[in-house]
């Protein structure tokens, strides 16, 4: 049997149809502007090496290669059948985590004092990897955050998945700017599961500047549920620039003026007061080791969990199916193959059954 670990991925095979319906359009159009210089059945001696059926074949495989490619990306996976061992369902006891992470502009700004420093979207996704090196048994989701909070993993156990979304992470995520920790927070809340049992945890990562909504107040309604929140702020108190693009600056259109962005260590510690959790200076060396340490106060409950062997894996079969279609593809070409004229395929009046 073949799962998926992302199978709403596979609504990218909706790809096929509207690749195929393109194709059908252009044909048609094709054919009508032939037809505007005569007969096409006429005009087909003066077009010798125009295939009727190669275009065709060229598509079959065009969208072979989408439909593989999208299977890749759902990353499917062996269980049962012939392959018995290649899931095992396992109890486990662990904590669950959303981190709120802030992509707002202002996070490409540098970390520290140094305008030339690491930016603190960079600082962010190295704490993350490190904190997820030290979870073993707990679940994981992500929510990037800007003007607007959006999910992007979903609580999880899978740890490679979450350290491939935390790389994919760009201010360009989320259009609308500003910083709503409010509606992060309040959507994190909504994305553990039911288990009153185990320990949560909201971890938001900012720079803490623009709050446009009361963080505080949504704080304080995590901790009367049960749900930690603790702050990880980044930047330092001095004020630095923010780059856009090569050499240049964020400007203020108001007034033409540089834009400046420093830690707001204050309200981010407010935040996390109301949260019953802690504010940590992302800068600090113990800052990963700190949070971890957090975590652990929290209760453990036990939850089921499916572990895959590398063995059920099965995105390198498709994998070699893609690059066999992409090789096959580059040979075959659109026009008639000439060791092919010599055999009537379809019919006695037709040459070549590649027409």
């Amino acid at each position: 049997m073949i799962t998926f670990a992302y199978p709403h991925l596979l609504y990218l095979l909706l790809l096929i149809p509207a690749a195929l319906g393109l194709f059908i359009w252009t044909r048609i159009s094709r054919l009508r502007k032939l037809r505007r210089f005569g007969n096409p059945e006429t005009l087909a001696p003066l077009m010798p090496e125009v295939s009727r059926y190669m275009p065709w074949v060229k598509l079959v495989f065009s969208l072979l290669i989408i439909g593989v490619l999208v299977v890749i990306l759902a990353r499917p996976r062996a269980t049962g059948g012939l392959d018995e061992d290649s899931a095992d369902t396992e109890t486990t006891r662990g904590i669950e985590v959303m981190v709120c992470l802030d992509v707002s502009n202002s996070m490409l700004a540098s970390s520290t004092d140094d305008e030339a420093g690491i930016s603190r979207l960079q600082r962010a996704k190295f704490i993350l990897e490190k904190l997820i090196d030290k979870m073993h048994n707990d679940k994981v989701g992500l929510i990037v955050f800007a003007g607007d909070a959006y999910t992007q993993l979903p609580i999880t156990s899978d740890y490679i998945s979450a350290k491939m979304f935390i790389n994919n992470i760009s201010t360009d995520m989320v259009p609308t700017q500003g910083t709503a920790i409010g509606a992060a927070i309040d959507m994190a809340m909504n994305s553990f599961t039911p288990d009153d049992k185990m320990g949560k945890a909201i971890i938001v990562i900012t720079d803490g500047e623009n709050f446009e909504d009361n963080a505080v107040e949504e704080a304080g309604r995590a901790a009367n549920a049960g749900i930690q929140v603790d702050v990880i702020g980044l930047g330092s108190g001095r004020g630095v620039r923010i780059p856009i693009g090569r050499n240049n600056y964020m400007i203020n259109p108001s007034t033409g003026e540089e834009v400046l962005t420093k830690l707001d260590d204050a309200t981010a510690s407010e935040i996390a007061k109301a949260g019953k959790g802690i504010f940590i200076n992302g800068a600090a060396s113990s800052a990963v080791n700190d949070i971890d340490k957090k975590m652990d106060e929290l209760e453990q409950g036990e939850f089921s969990r499916k572990t895959f062997s590398p063995q059920s894996e099965q995105f390198p079969v498709f994998a070699w199916i893609a690059l066999l279609l992409l090789v096959t593809d580059t040979i075959v070409v659109t026009r008639k193959i000439s060791w092919l004229k010599k055999y009537r395929f379809f019919s006695k009046e037709e040459e070549g059954g590649n027409k």
